[in-house]
């Protein structure tokens, strides 16, 4: 087990309620302590979607207790990875860092029901990103 992180990764959309909620609890449930995660957003909401609180806790993720973040330019500066959900320009942009814009349906104002398959797309995501994480500390 590696004293430090492997990497530290950022996820970003405007209300911080839906989309990077569900990425950041992907990422550590998933990845543990291996990975960094972070998450905010350039105009983050009163609260995190619950319509994303039940989706995620359907497949044993409980994501309640998270409060919505705003971005500021040191948690970006701080992260390696910076994946943008829609945050349009609000980003700032940092030599060195790797930078992903996940195109994602928005589940604001959705039912869970909606939310179901965007939740799934982010897991899927969220394997491959620690796949390429871990694949980099082979190399």
């Amino acid at each position: 087990m590696p004293s430090s992180p492997l990497a530290s990764v950022l996820f970003v959309c405007i209300h911080n309620a839906g989309r990077s909620q569900m990425a950041a609890g992907f990422l550590s449930h998933l990845a543990g302590d291996r990975i960094e995660v972070r998450s905010a957003g350039s105009v983050p909401a009163a609260q995190v979607n619950p319509a994303a609180v039940e989706a995620m806790r359907e497949v044993g993720i409980d994501i309640a207790d998270q409060q919505p973040k705003v971005l500021t330019t040191e948690t970006v500066q701080a992260s390696d990875y910076v994946i943008t959900m829609g945050c349009g320009d609000a980003c700032p942009v940092f030599p060195g860092k790797k930078y992903l814009d996940w195109a994602l349906e928005d589940p604001a104002g959705k039912g869970v029901e909606a939310v179901r398959p965007i939740r799934d797309e982010i897991r899927k995501r969220i394997e491959a990103l620690i796949c390429e994480i871990d694949a980099q500390q082979e190399a």
